[in-house]
């Protein structure tokens, strides 16, 4: 839900790299199109839409530690900024994909409404499993889907379009004979089109395990204590309280480390401001989402939780080290392997001890402090045989829990027809088939500063143009 576009220079850079037409200035008005935001403040602003489809707002429940994050990024020099905008470089409140409260799903936005046209059939329930393609002509002509234990094919009078995402769509590229060729012959995959699926894979990892203690009361989200019949009503009735809150994260900033290779404000860290930590919830969400080991949650979190305690994330926005993805079997129901890579490249894990180092200096200022702020110390299990704040200390944790934000993208890798790792160009159109698209955030090329909720929606907007514009269709 958390609302971020990539800033100027990720697009230009990616436009510069032979995508045509997806330099900033040409995908901003994407942006505009979708958008319908209601920001206290910016109601004036040209760099935000007021009447698309996807409502984008403030979150409405703030607790002080909100305002603590702002406060403190203002001591140590940061701007209050609309992040959205090409002013971008500072501390924010946070925009999110919201109407009164609510989520404001992309379902929500685009298809609900939509749901009765007569050229739109949806299919619950429903897997698909292979795209169709003529091996003589390398033309897709339809889709084949498994639908109640059943077979089936529908073919296209056009186009195939792919909007499966990072993980699904290279998955059946490679299922559908589109991949690299000794990948695919291994599966006994008759190969249509050897392309590099796959093969480049770039994620946004965090460390959710930075927590503070208060020793101020009623701070922070705690859900045993807010799981109340008054807070459900603010939320249901009102779209507010801290059910509204998106898992605790409140505010955003953008810094820089010393770590960073580049010139000028270009950040390489986002900090996210948070109202809760792994033990607001006794560990039965966050923690199990991410896979945390028991005993380390036992050891380390679980004295947290009659505690007011709050963790400030981070996401490392630039990583050098690449992933990749490949097919468990020929089986489309069996989920392809990922390997995420991460932190295989010395310069991210300075990075992120930067970032950690960053974070704690931040709740060592006033604004943090007159709530009694401070780190928790305990050393992990593991980690015990370094000294604790040492770099060797933090890379031992980093490597015990970082974990994903879910922003893969460049699986289908878009680029010019000279990239050799280019599996579509800058139209989406995959090289070397015929009627075939990819339009998801698989195709972006590079990392971007940004959450990939609205960047997949933004290629959704965009190719929706380029489509027309293929068939001579008129909006």
């Amino acid at each position: 839900m958390i609302y971020t576009r990539g800033i100027p220079t990720d697009w230009d850079r990616i436009a510069a790299e032979g995508n045509y037409g997806w330099s900033y200035q040409e995908i901003l008005p994407y942006y505009l199109k979708s958008e319908r935001a209601n920001l206290k403040r910016l109601q004036n602003s040209p760099w935000h839409g007021r009447d698309g489809e996807l409502a984008v707002e403030y979150v409405p429940f703030r607790s002080k530690l909100s305002k603590a994050f702002l406060d403190a990024g203002k001591y140590l020099g940061h701007r209050r900024v609309d992040y959205n905008s090409p002013d971008y470089f500072g501390f924010s409140y946070i925009q999110a994909t919201m109407s009164k409260g609510h989520r404001w799903s992309s379902a929500k936005a685009f298809l609900h409404s939509k749901k009765k046209r007569k050229n739109l059939h949806i299919l619950h329930s429903t897997r698909a499993t292979k795209v169709l393609i003529d091996p003589a002509t390398k033309t897709a002509y339809g889709v084949e889907f498994q639908r109640n234990g059943r077979v089936y094919q529908i073919k296209a009078k056009k186009e195939v379009i792919l909007s499966a995402g990072p993980i699904e769509s290279p998955h059946l590229l490679m299922l559908s004979g589109i991949g690299p060729k000794e990948h695919l012959e291994s599966f006994d995959i008759p190969v249509v089109q050897d392309l590099r699926v796959g093969e480049t894979l770039y994620d946004h990892i965090t460390f959710p395990a930075l927590p503070f203690i208060l020793n101020t009361t009623r701070l922070t989200i705690i859900e045993r204590r807010e799981s109340t019949i008054e807070n459900f009503v603010k939320f249901s009735q009102y779209g507010d309280g801290p059910m509204s809150s998106l898992a605790g994260v409140e505010t955003i900033g953008y810094i820089k480390t010393n770590e960073s290779d580049e010139l000028g404000d270009l950040p390489d860290v986002e900090l996210l401001g948070g109202c809760a930590s792994l033990a607001s919830d006794e560990g039965n969400i966050v923690a199990k989402g991410i896979h945390l080991a028991d005993w380390l949650y036992r050891d380390t979190f679980k004295p947290l939780e009659n505690l007011e305690s709050f963790s400030i994330l981070f996401m490392l926005l630039h990583p050098k080290s690449k992933g990749h993805l490949k097919l468990r079997s020929r089986n489309p129901f069996d989920y392809p392997k990922l390997y995420g890579n991460y932190l295989t490249h010395p310069k991210d894990v300075a990075t992120v001890i930067a970032a950690i180092r960053y974070i704690i200096k931040l709740v060592d200022t006033p604004p943090f402090q007159k709530y009694g702020a401070k780190l928790h110390t305990k050393k992990f299990p593991n980690c015990v045989q370094y000294e604790f704040g040492s770099d060797n200390y933090w890379e031992c944790a980093i490597r015990t829990v970082t974990s994903t934000l879910h922003h893969q993208i460049a699986t289908c890798k878009m680029g010019p027809a000279w990239d050799p790792d280019a599996v579509v160009d800058p139209e989406l159109r995959v090289y070397g088939v015929n009627n075939l698209r990819v339009v998801d955030s698989s195709v972006i090329p590079r990392t971007i500063v940004a959450h990939t909720n609205a960047p997949a929606i933004m290629i959704g907007e965009k190719a929706a143009d380029m489509i027309k514009r293929s068939w001579g269709m008129v909006s």
